[in-house]
């Protein structure tokens, strides 16, 4: 049989008549002649809500125990899932990352999968079982509990989807699929049919929350189609995927991202190896750095800037400030009262006027950009976070996709 692999967030399972819900439409998959998989989140609010109590109990949470704890969260959906399908009279088990065969490297809380084994979860499926995988978890070398992340259980399914050969992965969520900018800031944005796999990466990677990057990744390195649609509703949603689409002369869609922290070295030394020192030890303490902005330099000093996690900025300065006063810089400056705004599409690349058009619309906007930094499909600005939802309406209508 044609096998499909399902993904429930946390919102589509958030209580038992949801998860019920869920059942209902996975019973309808298989009685249209797919064998099914299903990957779940977590119930709700589960999991903040897990890490919220791990630190009333204590300041420093040890990182095993924090992946053994927040993986509870998707095992608790997981079961309650199966015994819905099986109350609704359908054979259906629950499995943990671990039992479905997720091997990951031993990075707590943002592990990486680097196997899977399907035999348990094919097995299953040969004895006419609905497979149900708690997502967002698998199992390391040394038999420890790991997490891939936030977002994670969406690699979950798209991992799993690659190594069953489904015929596609359908992530279910409480949205209809992608729209042309995030439709809570602008009543306007239009759902797309579809969408490329290099479009949706600049996306999630650049603020929209629907996908994550690393599953976007999976599915356009394997060529596994996602659809994104909503668990509600039976209204087609978007598929990402790498078909020969029709190349749009204009931007695809518009995403903002308010997790933006700045750090400035100001009066740098312009010497060679500062910079590798600089980066290379954030690189040691685990802060993921985005856009980068060296001043040129004058009289030998220059200034450089980088953007972090809000969460990251802490770190980053702790990491900074010693090194800048070795090299004899001035000061470190933090900013986190960020954002970053994106226009992205396929249709930019080789195409004139795009960046003079979303400038002349922040400028008309009193909007000032502080970083800009761009690649072959998008151009991002850095801009202060009070002004991300005005930046994205303006951007809206100045690139019409309210007509897409």
């Amino acid at each position: 049989m044609p096998l499909v692999v399902h993904k429930y967030g946390g919102t589509s399972v958030g209580d038992a008549e949801r998860i019920r819900n869920v059942a209902r439409r996975i019973i309808a998959a298989k009685d249209a002649g797919d064998d099914v998989v299903v990957v779940v989140s977590a119930m709700g609010d589960t999991t903040d809500d897990l890490i919220k109590l791990a630190y009333q109990v204590t300041d420093t949470p040890s990182a095993r125990e924090l992946d053994v704890l927040l993986s509870t969260g998707e095992l608790v959906a997981s079961t309650l899932l199966a015994m819905a399908l099986k109350g609704m009279g359908h054979e259906a088990i629950s499995l943990s990352g671990a039992q479905a065969g997720i091997r990951t490297d031993s990075n707590h809380s943002k592990a990486r999968i680097m196997a899977i084994d399907p035999a348990r979860v094919k097995s299953e499926l040969g004895a006419g079982r609905i497979v149900i995988v708690a997502g967002f978890q698998g199992i390391a070398q040394d038999s420890d509990v790991t997490t891939l992340g936030r977002g994670g259980s969406d690699t979950t399914a798209v991992a799993l989807a690659v190594s069953l050969g489904a015929r596609a992965c359908e992530r279910y969520t409480d949205v209809e699929g992608i729209y042309t900018a995030d439709p809570r800031q602008v009543p306007e944005a239009c759902k797309l049919k579809e969408i490329s796999y290099d479009e949706m990466l600049e996306l999630a990677t650049y603020g929209s929350k629907v996908m994550h990057p690393r599953a976007v990744e999976l599915g356009q390195i394997y060529g596994m189609p996602i659809l994104v649609a909503s668990s509600f509703n039976d209204n087609r949603g978007t598929l990402i995927h790498g078909g020969h689409m029709e190349i749009r002369n204009k931007v695809t869609a518009i995403t903002a991202d308010t997790d933006v922290a700045k750090i400035t070295i100001v009066g740098v030394p312009d010497r060679p190896g500062i910079a590798a020192g600089i980066f290379g030890s954030l690189a040691k303490a685990g802060v993921s750095v985005d856009t980068i902005v060296q001043n040129a330099s004058i009289q030998g000093i220059t200034d450089l800037s980088f953007t972090v996690s809000k969460g990251d900025a802490g770190k980053a300065l702790g990491v900074v400030e010693p090194l800048a006063q070795e090299i004899g810089a001035r000061e470190c400056v933090a900013d986190t009262s960020l954002s970053k705004v994106s226009i992205i599409g396929t249709g930019m690349q080789n195409t004139p006027g795009y960046a003079a058009t979303m400038f002349d619309t922040l400028f008309a906007g009193g909007i000032n950009i502080q970083l800009i930094t761009t690649s072959e499909i998008r151009i991002t600005v850095i801009i202060a976070g009070e002004q991300a939802a005005e930046a994205v309406k303006a951007l809206h209508k100045a690139f019409e996709l309210e007509k897409e």
